[in-house]
């Protein structure tokens, strides 16, 4: 536990950070097995409550391919993924939808909300958030793609200090619903918002370099650097939409891009508020 001196210590560091970011939107994705940690759940909750009431707009969307596998074992259907992403057929678009919409969001919600925030829950679907359609139908199932954000309900909520919780669901104009990859749909969110930074929870250490045997974090790239490595194989997995998604962010005019460790207590906090963030940040271009 930190003693006053060490407590004024971290606020006086985090003062001309808070000053920088006042009034900016903080996108964060949240997902990974550092949502099953309740523990680290709460810090997230703190950190992103934190935000809002010293002036930040925090966006909060989520996954939930964990408790979506969970959920899936129980009616015997494997899981298949391509690239990282979930290939989605009628019956797995159903456990999604119920598994993100109706016990994750709220669950996340809840714990906003209890705890001194005020939380309003979405899906894709509510205020024609995320219009979308199929990524490819036969290939990919139902996974889809982003048409269009609606920014209207997202302004409106931030406006009147609500922290948006976004469960990574759209449908398109036939009401077909889709499931929505929740890196991507941060990415576009972020994009379609202006916001400040795109920040990814993961339970990695960040974006990792194999130097002989021995997995170093790369601790800043930029999307010329990002594109090298996946050439290379080196961005590879789950880990591709991620970098994908911070690349669509940078191009698009967002600051600041992160793949952090949500393994660590605070890292969010850290990240945003101080100089040190414990992962890997992607920029559009290095400064020489």
């Amino acid at each position: 536990m930190l003693s006053k001196h060490e407590r004024t210590n971290v606020l006086i560091e985090a003062l001309p950070y808070i000053k920088r970011s006042l009034g900016h939107i903080i996108v964060v994705k949240y997902g990974g097995s550092v949502m099953l940690n309740d523990s680290l759940k709460q810090n997230v909750v703190d950190d992103i409550i934190f935000f809002s009431c010293i002036g930040l707009y925090p966006i909060l969307v989520h996954g939930g391919g964990s408790k979506i596998n969970f959920w899936l074992s129980k009616l015997h259907i494997e899981p298949i993924f391509r690239n990282g992403i979930r290939i989605t057929n009628n019956v797995t678009m159903e456990v999604v939808e119920m598994v993100l919409t109706g016990k994750i969001n709220k669950e996340l919600v809840t714990l906003i909300n209890i705890n001194g925030g005020n939380a309003v829950g979405l899906s894709g679907k509510d205020g024609s958030l995320i219009l979308s359609q199929p990524l490819d139908i036969e290939k990919m199932g139902f996974v889809g793609n982003i048409v269009n954000v609606n920014t209207k309900i997202l302004s409106l909520l931030i406006s009147n200090f609500y922290i948006p919780v976004i469960a990574s669901i759209g449908y398109d104009q036939h009401g077909q619903t889709y499931n929505i990859n929740a890196d991507l749909l941060a990415s576009r969110i972020a994009v379609a918002l202006n916001a400040e930074k795109l920040i990814f929870l993961t339970d990695m250490p960040g974006i990792l370099l194999d130097i002989n045997n021995l997995a170093t974090v790369i601790q800043t790239l930029d999307v010329n650097e990002a594109s090298q490595l996946e050439k290379k194989g080196i961005i590879s997995g789950g880990m591709i939409p991620k970098v994908h998604s911070c690349v669509n962010a940078l191009k698009h005019g967002v600051a600041f891009a992160y793949v952090i460790d949500g393994r660590v207590p605070h890292a969010l906090l850290s990240t945003v508020l101080t100089k040190n963030y414990y992962g890997s940040m992607l920029l559009s271009r290095k400064t020489r």
